[in-house]
């Protein structure tokens, strides 16, 4: 396991709205945004999906890391 702050970048293929694309993360982004995606029922494609459309201008990358983070503070808040 790659200690915090050490995490490499992953780069992963999605399909999006019927368009491919590839995302890169780190692993700890990676695995929280499948818990994610399963605590919503969806799939890790569906939940990028959804966070892609409400982006903006931001980029797809960043607006994953603030989705995850907002889901992990929801979630230790309970």
């Amino acid at each position: 396991m790659t200690p915090p702050g050490r995490a490499g970048i992953v780069k992963r293929s999605l399909v999006i709205a019927g368009h491919s694309t590839s995302v890169s993360l780190e692993e700890p982004f990676w695995a929280a945004l499948k818990e994610m995606a399963a605590a919503r029922g969806i799939s890790v494609a569906q939940a990028v999906a959804a966070i892609d459309e409400e982006r903006g201008e931001q980029n797809l990358s960043s607006a994953i890391r603030v989705a995850v983070l907002a889901y992990v503070r929801a979630a230790a808040r309970g």
